[in-house]
């Protein structure tokens, strides 16, 4: 049975596959002619070819790094019907995307972390501080989850650094079937890795009901890999590897990554908000099948149908209905779910989206106002109140769980705490690792209701005491250990 692989869990798998063009040197030569005959170093067009790649490999591996997490996750086997966690120690890679220490990854790599860590090389400019270990020529620095985005499997973390190396996303470059390409990641641990493949298809879509489309290679990516960028061979990256098709864990040829166009989206919104916003239109749409055009009766039997309609949302009122098959999206041709979905993303939320459908026969013309879809962190942002609710101590800005904001919480462990809304860009306070969501529920063991309990707590610690806050992240408890600055 083939199974899906996340690649940041370590597995047994090949390594390193160079393979070009094997034919060079091995075809039948043909008669020489004298006259014509130009003599050159047989050898020159494949050293040069090393050359080249030596020079790639130097120039991206800077550019790449590993991610160490601590965390709790299930067991993958199990016995009997009960449900078993264990702590859990994973490996990824991720690209550094900007120098002051901002860096892509997995979001399944750092899911359910505790602690996450990055491993540098010595002569990087890294900020001082208690969370840097050195290693021989090795640097590890603890990071801070800045956001994830599920829906792509990303995710955005934060060092403090300067002057990092950056890898340019090609986020408008297109990508060609057959070009040749190249992994770099922590294949089994093993930081620093490069392997080398093509392009096998520029827009996979391994799920009909899913919006993501992947690139898919044949560049070997093993576990460990996840994270890690699929560069072209300007050293520009594509991708970010996600996952393979695997029979027995390893590489066997069928790797994807999330296109960089993706990953340049994602990373912004991330950073700016630390979620992803988009524009709404409160409407669902499936892929058509040709079973299902049959079923239903549509004229065509490709592209994409409205499968749900929100009552009382600007789709409906506009006159969108449940069968319509999609023709275009302001003005774009939309002959797939993913280039649906991703025109609703790109779309500007103040202006009116323009869509062309077929309903039967007859084509129409829509124009949808949209919206901006609701985040949870937003409506928890408005609610704040920059100068009643900052915490300068940890220079946060947090919000006072009460009737109101009790409800916007689901799976709520404990029913009273605090909130973390922002950070205080303009204060220096601990970066402890708190992030936007976070719920803090207590300070060494004293419980904190509001805001005022929560600075009232701060307040009674010197410089150099230790804290430990009970704080609530994803639905688990957890605590988060530092001394007060």
């Amino acid at each position: 049975m083939v199974a899906r692989r996340f690649l940041w869990r370590i597995a047994p798998a090949s390594l390193l596959c160079l393979a070009l063009v094997s034919a060079i040197g091995q075809a039948a030569p043909s008669k020489p002619n004298p006259s014509t005959e130009i003599h050159t170093d047989p050898n020159a067009t494949l050293l040069q070819f090393n050359d080249a790649l030596q020079r790639l490999a130097a120039r991206v591996s800077s550019g790449v790094v590993q991610i160490l997490v601590n965390g709790y996750g299930p067991l993958e086997e199990g016995k009997g019907d009960a449900a078993l966690i264990a702590r859990q120690r994973a490996i990824g890679s991720g690209v550094i995307v900007d120098p002051s220490g901002y860096i892509m990854t997995n979001a399944h790599v750092v899911e359910g972390a505790q602690r996450i860590r990055v491993v540098l090389p010595m002569n990087l400019a890294v900020g001082e501080g208690p969370m840097v270990e050195t290693e021989g020529k090795l640097r590890t620095v603890e990071a801070r989850l800045v956001g994830v985005h599920k829906d792509t499997d990303l995710a955005l973390l934060k060092i403090n650094a300067t002057n990092l190396p950056t890898l340019p996303l090609a986020a408008s470059k297109r990508v060609i079937q057959g070009e040749l390409v190249f992994a770099v990641g922590s294949p089994e641990g093993l930081r620093n890795t490069i392997t080398m493949g093509v392009v096998s298809s520029t827009a996979r879509q391994p799920d009909p009901d899913r919006a993501m489309v992947y690139i898919q290679t044949d560049a070997p990516i093993n576990p460990g890999n996840s994270g890690g960028p699929l560069v072209d061979v300007e050293g520009n990256v594509l991708g970010i590897n996600t996952f393979i098709y695997s029979q027995g864990g390893g590489s066997e040829g069928l790797g994807f990554a999330i296109p960089a166009r993706v990953v340049d989206f994602v990373y912004h919104s991330l950073r700016k908000y630390g979620h992803v916003h988009r524009s709404e239109i409160e409407a669902g749409a499936q892929t058509i099948t040709p079973s299902m055009a049959t079923a239903l009766g549509l004229r065509q039997d490709y592209g994409v149908v409205i499968s749900d309609v929100t009552p009382g949302g600007p789709a409906e009122a506009a006159g969108l209905k449940i069968g319509d098959v999609v023709r275009s999206v302001d003005d774009r041709p939309v002959e797939t779910l993913p280039a649906f979905m991703g025109m609703l993303y790109l779309h500007p939320v103040d202006k009116v989206l323009k869509m062309e459908i077929l309903r039967g026969a007859e084509i129409k013309m829509l124009h949808i106002p949209v919206l901006q879809e609701s985040h949870r962190m937003d409506q928890l942002l408005d609610l704040a109140q920059t100068e009643k609710d900052l915490v300068p101590q940890l220079a946060i800005l947090a919000v006072s769980i009460d009737d109101t904001i009790r409800p916007m919480i689901p799976d709520l462990r404990l029913s009273s705490g605090v909130v973390v809304v922002g950070r205080a860009a303009d204060l220096f306070g601990p970066d402890i690792g708190l992030g936007n969501g976070d719920i803090i529920h207590a300070v060494n063991n004293r419980p904190v209701d509001t805001v005022d309990n929560l600075r009232s707590a701060l307040k009674q610690f010197k410089p150099g005491d230790p804290i430990a806050l009970q704080i609530e992240r994803a639905g688990k408890l957890q605590y988060l250990a530092f001394e007060m600055e």
